[in-house]
């Protein structure tokens, strides 16, 4: 059984109840990303939610009472809709916590971010995919966006507002995270959100990782996190390797990549790459990792897209039902594809017999973006279940 130091579970049941909501405002944006799952374009769509409706959402998730769960305005570029200061407010006074993921362009200013919290934000998230402005601005499709960006991330920490970086991981920005590690570090944000790309959008399989580079990656990233704050996205598997090492079980060396980072680290930030050596062969149980929680796609996460379609998640395109005719409290609590998501048990393959399923339960966009089945095994862990081991050891 996990140390709760190591995973943390919610304190309330997420199958009525979801802990986050990630809303969708708009596909507008001014970047050109490679690997957009929303597919963004310049100019805002027609079919957008109109403020009245996005409310409508707010006012229902507010009148659940507490624990309510948290917003993160995205989009696109949240900050493409004129009225996302007000959009803020309105979700603050139902009693909602709020961030907002705004694109590194022009637009987030210091007075746009300045304006966001008075309105009620408690946080932004800025995605940086390189620590130099030549693979970011490439990967990105818009020269400026890397510095756009880190203006955006010093700004955000003089007003107050909690910082949390994302980055994509892909074959082009994989060989960038020792480099992003000490950046992030440096800005002093409250989390390093890494988020595993997944063929959806414009996202092509070539992108992403093998599963075996991706362990590579995930063992990188459990002997750095004492040095910078971080979780994965669609690669839950992160949280199997934080159990088994707070266990003592390392399990098979990982491979070159994993040589590769830490090399890198070392030139980079040797300071980070001396604590992880020590890491390495230390059984670390002090508690100074960030403990993630056991939430997924469709299990306690749920998606608004502009245009008021409910999916699991951004990266999971199947759609469950609509906000504007069915209360997106209800969708969450009763579609069917969001309930089957929140039963281990309904897992096929070695998800599904794994004995870390309900703390994992493998990414579904991955298997749904690969297989063509949100529940079946997640194609980009290469873990064997312990059953299975004793099976094909006899």
């Amino acid at each position: 059984m996990e140390d709760a130091r190591i995973v943390r579970h919610l304190h309330f049941d997420t199958s009525t109840r979801p802990f986050l909501i990630l809303f969708e405002l708009t596909r507008a944006c001014a970047l050109a990303c490679r690997h957009c799952r929303a597919e963004a374009v310049p100019g805002r769509s027609v079919d957008e939610l109109s403020s009245a409706e996005v409310c409508r959402v707010l006012d229902d998730l507010g009148a659940m009472g507490p624990p309510r769960p948290r917003v993160v305005f995205t989009g696109g570029d949240p900050l493409q809709r004129p009225d996302l200061d007000a959009l803020v407010q309105h979700a603050s006074r139902a009693g909602l916590s709020v961030a907002v993921s705004p694109a590194g362009t022009p637009r987030a200013s210091a007075a746009s971010l300045a304006r966001l919290r008075f309105a009620g934000a408690s946080g932004v998230s800025f995605s940086l995919d390189a620590a130099n402005e030549h693979v970011h601005d490439a990967f990105r499709g818009v020269k400026g966006s890397f510095r756009w960006t880190l203006a955006g991330c010093r700004a955000a920490a003089r007003i107050g507002l909690r910082l949390q970086v994302n980055t994509t991981v892909c074959a082009t920005t994989v060989l960038e995270l020792p480099a992003l590690a000490r950046l992030v570090s440096e800005l002093h944000a409250g989390l390093w959100s890494l988020f595993f790309v997944v063929p959806t959008g414009r996202a092509v399989a070539g992108q992403a990782l093998s599963a075996a580079e991706t362990e590579d990656v995930l063992a990188f990233l459990y002997d750095i996190s004492t040095s910078v704050p971080l979780k994965t996205t669609e690669a839950p598997a992160y949280r199997r390797i934080l159990v088994h090492r707070s266990q003592g079980t390392v399990g098979p060396r990982p491979g070159n990549l994993y040589d590769r980072l830490h090399a890198r680290l070392g030139d980079v930030w040797p300071e980070a790459e001396r604590s992880g050596a020590a890491v390495r062969t230390t059984r670390e149980r002090d508690g100074r990792r960030r403990a993630p929680l056991a939430v997924g796609d469709g299990r306690g996460v749920v998606f608004v897209s502009h245009n008021g379609d409910v999916q699991p998640s951004g990266f999971l395109p199947q759609v469950v039902g609509n906000v504007r005719d069915t209360s997106l409290v209800e969708l969450y609590a009763s579609a069917p594809l969001l309930r089957a998501l929140r039963e281990p048990s309904a897992l096929g393959g070695r998800c599904g017999r794994c004995e870390l399923h309900a703390i994992c339960g493998g990414s579904r966009a991955q298997a749904y973006a690969r297989l063509g089945d949100p529940l079946a095994e997640d194609p980009t862990c290469p873990y064997l279940p312990e059953d299975l081991v004793t099976v094909s050891s006899r």
